[in-house]
């Protein structure tokens, strides 16, 4: 039987009831603080300004997550740029206990990556709720950096990435998934009849 991601959706959270809601004062000031460095570029933001397809999207996230602060903050600009993105998020407790029924353990349940609870984790709808994708918790670069910081530099230059080419490179890897449900949305032949394009 298929997740209900329609009825997770409708009870989520945007963004900034979701930090008012769960995030403490120190919490809200390192998602602002971060949220400050996130910009897209102008082919970025043309890029988004061309989405046409309704893609409600849910974020499995934490407030007290360090891969939230660096993630979810630059999934809300993306969304902030289209009216075609609707972000909802769903709080998951930092004490994570599998057999609790609250909302936030159903969905980890449910989203599990390898082998256990990982947040933050994006699900990405068709507009009647047909999932479409799920992904998280950490981009490629992400996980490039953080191996290079354990055993030294992936690479012969050794070269150190800079906190803002880190937060570009996060947030056009981001924003490919974002493309790449728009994407499948405007090729869905379900859709296209729906629209009156086939």
């Amino acid at each position: 039987m298929a997740f209900d991601f329609k009825s997770v959706f409708d009870q989520a959270l945007p963004y900034d009831r979701f930090l008012a809601t769960y995030a403490n004062a120190d919490e809200k000031k390192r998602w602002t603080d971060f949220a400050a460095q996130v910009h897209l570029s102008d082919e970025q933001k043309a890029l988004l300004a061309g989405f046409r397809r309704k893609m409600p999207v849910i974020c499995l996230a934490g407030v007290w997550c360090g891969d939230c602060v660096n993630a979810c903050p630059i999934f809300q600009v993306i969304a902030q740029t289209t009216s075609t993105i609707d972000l909802r998020f769903v709080h998951r407790d930092r004490n994570f206990l599998p057999q609790a029924q609250d909302m936030g353990t159903r969905l980890a349940n449910e989203l599990s990556i390898c082998g256990g609870p990982r947040v933050p984790v994006l699900v990405f709808l068709s507009e009647d709720f047909h999932e479409c994708e799920r992904f998280g918790e950490r981009t490629l670069a992400t996980y490039r950096r953080k191996v290079a910081s354990r055993q030294g530099a992936s690479c012969s230059t050794g070269l150190q990435i800079a906190p803002t080419d880190a937060i570009r490179a996060d947030t056009a890897e981001w924003l490919m998934h974002f493309e790449r449900i728009e994407l499948m949305l405007q090729l869905s032949p379900r859709l296209m009849k729906l629209h009156g394009e086939a």
